[in-house]
């Protein structure tokens, strides 16, 4: 498994060296961290497509299993990341932008934590794709949790 976010970390070298049915794949970079150019110009011919993203290339009488083709295994094998999950996630950048820019004087130049409340509003904005409805909180259950009615409903310190 490489996951470097570099070039050239498996080259043909390393495939000569690899053990028979060795499964070879990234989760780091593009598919130019497994040398599968080298694979595909020098073994391209022993290729066999077992299943869809999961190839078998014959490297001097070793099978070497290929996931993916090279490129991101999270992406092309199982599920990935589903399209709701990268919306919450390009939803939080994107408020997290709009935050910085319109409020740029509040922030120091360092990293931060994205702030409770807008992490519950990407999560609003996604209740309806899933049925979901909130109820809102009691005058009493508020004042028992110590929040207001309006949220955020967890600590800044609380880590999801």
């Amino acid at each position: 498994v490489t996951a470097s976010g570099c070039r050239d970390l498996i080259t043909g070298a390393h495939f000569k060296l690899m053990k028979d049915k060795a499964i070879v794949c990234n989760i780091g970079h593009f598919d130019i961290e497994i040398d599968v150019a080298w694979l595909n110009e020098n073994y391209g011919n022993t290729k066999d497509t077992v299943k869809p993203q999961v190839d078998i290339y014959n490297v001097d009488g070793k099978d070497i299993i290929l996931l993916a083709e090279g490129r991101l295994v999270n992406l092309g094998c199982a599920t990935g990341h589903p399209s709701f999950v990268m919306s919450n996630s390009f939803s939080n950048q994107t408020l997290a932008q709009i935050e910085l820019w319109t409020n740029n004087d509040a922030y120091e130049n360092k990293v931060y934590v994205l702030p409770k409340h807008l992490d519950e509003k990407v999560a609003r904005l996604h209740l309806a794709k899933i049925g979901v409805e909130l109820d809102e909180l009691t005058s009493a259950q508020s004042e028992y949790l110590g929040i207001s009615k309006e949220g955020p409903f967890k600590p800044e310190a609380y880590r999801y």
